[in-house]
């Protein structure tokens, strides 16, 4: 059946929901958000991978249990009927989702520009397209913050897209104004910083594997950033994502644009009020690992500059190692899960991600609740990677 109907509650007063990528890092807690709260009277997952393989938490399996989820490659123009198709309700009558949460695509830096052109841009706009033909009420497609040209000063919506910074973000963005084109799509785009929490990997899972190698090194050594401390790397906690989704669906559904906005178009971001900075995560990690931490200089941040490749290919060779040794030691097997100290070069660029989140807050009545990142939440997503049983 592949949705879940809550007898409880007639299907007519909740929205049917579908989620795209509903096994991702955003998909499944946007998931548990909504069967934790009761929201929807169906729910769908729809992902490539399997949830058995998809390395859940215990608190997610309900969530994303068979019984919701779909196998399919959503890209695919010939899966749409799959995906979007609903049992007709106990009257008979047709029935259609009523909100499409769009949180697939290649999450994955450095691929090739083929794949995020299918995988990310391809994917939004084939089910963009199915969602305006069923007359969807609400299609909310997750993006990212770092479609703006690098800036310390907080981007707003209406700021310049001309320099994306990865080859991800410039398929993102190619997929917003793709979907800007599609008549009747009831579309609200939602530009994100670094979305962290429990069990994230990318980019804190990359820093914090990073700090446990230099924790374990004797003699110690100062772990240093390239750039200097006020490098802007904005953040959202994955909880307060999941309910910005949730807004931003039920607040799409009703209007049709943004008030007093210049363009049409209905793009929101969504962010902390940290402000936050390689300063402010240079500064837990010395806290919680009780290592030093600090900056490079001027002359190794000019020769980073110029030679990025050959700086994060020497530090990939110096901390892959003895990240296996850690894992080794602590009997993880089988890859121990999605943590790896691995840098990639499009994360280590010099690049400001510093977003306003004003309008969101203002129109839609967003507050995040956990306003910044600090070193609780920081040890809170250690001790959700060690129940999982990935940290050395």
């Amino acid at each position: 059946m592949n949705g879940i109907e809550s007898p409880a509650d007639p299907a007519a007063t909740k929205p049917a929901v579908l989620i795209i990528g509903g096994l991702g890092f955003l998909g499944r807690f946007l998931a548990h958000y909504i069967h934790t709260n009761q929201l929807a009277s169906t729910l769908r997952l729809v992902d490539k991978q399997l949830p058995q393989l998809a390395s859940l938490a215990p608190e997610h399996q309900a969530a994303c249990s068979n019984e919701v989820f779909m196998q399919a490659d959503a890209s695919r123009e010939q899966s749409q009927a799959r995906l979007f198709d609903l049992e007709p309700g106990p009257d008979g009558v047709k029935r259609e989702f009523d909100y499409v949460f769009n949180c697939g695509g290649e999450t994955r830096f450095s691929q090739d520009d083929e794949v995020y052109k299918v995988r990310s841009c391809q994917l939004s706009v084939t089910v963009g397209k199915e969602a305006a033909r069923r007359g969807i009420k609400a299609f909310v497609e997750v993006s990212t913050g770092t479609v703006y040209n690098p800036n310390r000063t907080p981007q707003k919506e209406s700021d310049k897209t001309s320099k994306p910074h990865t080859k991800q973000a410039k398929w993102k963005l190619a997929a917003e104004d793709e979907l800007a084109k599609i008549a009747n799509l009831k579309v609200c785009v939602l530009r994100l910083p670094h979305v962290y929490g429990p069990y994230s990997a990318r980019w804190l899972g990359t820093l914090l594997a990073l700090a446990r190698v230099y924790q374990s090194r004797e003699p110690k050594e100062t772990m240093k950033w390239l750039w200097g401390s006020d490098l802007r790397t904005n953040t959202l906690h994955v909880d307060d994502a999941a309910r910005a989704m949730w807004l931003a669906a039920e607040w799409r559904s009703r209007n049709d644009r943004i008030p007093s906005a210049s363009s049409d178009r209905v793009i929101f971001n969504v962010v902390d009020k940290g402000a936050t900075t390689q300063g402010t995560m240079a500064n837990i990690i010395k806290q919680i690992f009780g290592i030093e931490t600090g900056f490079q200089n001027t002359l190794v941040n000019t020769f980073a500059r110029l030679n990025l490749e050959h700086v994060v290919d020497d530090l990939n060779d110096d901390t892959l190692d003895d990240w296996a040794d850690l894992q080794e030691a602590a009997g993880i097997r089988d890859n121990g899960g999605p943590l790896t100290p691995f840098m990639e070069k499009e994360l280590l660029r010099d690049a400001d991600l510093s977003l306003d989140g004003s309008r969101f807050e203002s129109v839609v009545g967003f507050r995040p609740e956990h306003e910044r990142i600090t070193k609780e939440e920081v040890q809170a997503v250690i001790d959700s990677y060690k129940r999982m049983k990935w940290w050395p």
